[in-house]
């Protein structure tokens, strides 16, 4: 008996450290991705310039036609 109880704590205990680090891995996931997210955004906003539409003449004045 008193051996299945010590089994019962061991196995809580490891559980409960394995939750901990799937946690920390986790956060070092979640904040790698949102520097790359942000990198990525930096990276777009740089590349492409936003285009205007025409604004006189009989192309672009309604649809961006800037491919």
């Amino acid at each position: 008996m008193d051996s299945s109880v010590n089994a019962a704590v061991g196995n809580a205990m490891a559980l409960q450290q394995h939750n901990a680090d799937q946690q920390a891995q986790a956060g070092l996931l979640k904040e790698s991705l949102n520097n790359q997210a942000s990198h990525v955004s930096q990276l777009m906003e740089a590349v492409s310039p936003q285009q205007s539409l025409a604004t006189t003449g009989t192309v672009g004045t309604q649809i961006n036609t800037h491919a």
